[in-house]
């Protein structure tokens, strides 16, 4: 499993990297500025999410995990 995530991050990394030099090289045209624009900011947000697929939720999230963890070890001690 890790390793899939690994593979599709990766790709998704090579995606956004290849958005964002389109996008750029969009931008040294003036006339085509306003298309090179929005790729840049949509290699971005692949970007981020390549970075979302990659790291586990334990990670991306700690405190939201550590409150559930708590919630559940209180619960088994209580109850």
């Amino acid at each position: 499993m890790w390793l899939l995530r690994g593979l599709g991050a990766s790709l998704l990394w090579i995606v956004a990297g290849l958005l964002g030099l389109v996008g750029a090289l969009l931008c040294v045209t003036i006339i085509l500025l306003p298309v090179g624009i929005p790729l840049i900011m949509l290699a971005k947000r692949v970007f981020g999410y390549s970075m979302v697929v990659l790291v586990p939720g334990k990670v991306r999230h700690p405190a939201k995990t550590a409150k559930k963890s708590m919630r559940d070890r209180f619960k088994s001690v209580v109850g």
